[in-house]
């Protein structure tokens, strides 16, 4: 059996190599570790990054856990790896402001909100993995829903959708 050490380096080298969020269980697993034991190792872990004054943390991402970059240093790293499908236009970006603030959201509230069409953006938010359907709507049609997916809350640094700053007085309903 791994000592406390070797688990969190094994455990960083796991995260580290992926590159993507990790599952819990795949974790467990492994390294034949109960759930409270992984838990309490990935909190120390969280920790460990946050205080370091590193250039990376460790994230948990519902039910598993991920490396990435610290929000302040993206633009650093961005500017080097320059992930020229990554970059997002303004009405992207304006989209997918009013998915994660909305989700689960249909289209049609989308373009009212928008006061566009929203077809193309939507179309490429999906290509990038950074929404996705999340459902259908229960009305006449059964229009479909969009959400965020894992990909946003690494792309944005965030753990969870509670994260996300909180909107400007005016902005609390983007309707």
């Amino acid at each position: 059996m791994l000592m406390r050490p070797e688990i969190k380096a094994a455990i960083e080298a796991l995260l580290f190599a992926s590159g993507e969020r990790v599952a819990e269980g795949d974790l467990m697993e492994l390294l034949q570790l109960g759930k409270t034991d992984l838990e309490h190792i990935m909190q120390e872990m969280i920790e460990d990054y946050h205080d370091s004054g590193r250039g990376i943390q460790v994230l948990k991402l519902d039910d598993g856990y991920i490396m990435a970059t610290k929000a302040e240093y993206s633009v650093m790293v961005s500017q080097l790896i320059k992930p020229v499908s990554r970059r997002l236009s303004p009405a992207a970006l304006e989209t997918l402001a009013v998915i994660a603030y909305q989700q689960p959201v249909g289209k049609a509230e989308i373009e009212q909100i928008r006061g566009v069409r929203s077809d193309r953006v939507l179309t490429n938010l999906m290509e990038k993995g950074l929404i996705k359907e999340v459902g259908r709507k229960p009305i006449p049609g059964r229009p479909l829903l969009y959400g965020t997916t894992h990909e946003f809350l690494k792309v944005f640094s965030l753990s969870h959708l509670d994260e996300l700053p909180r909107p400007k007085n005016g902005e609390e309903n983007l309707e």
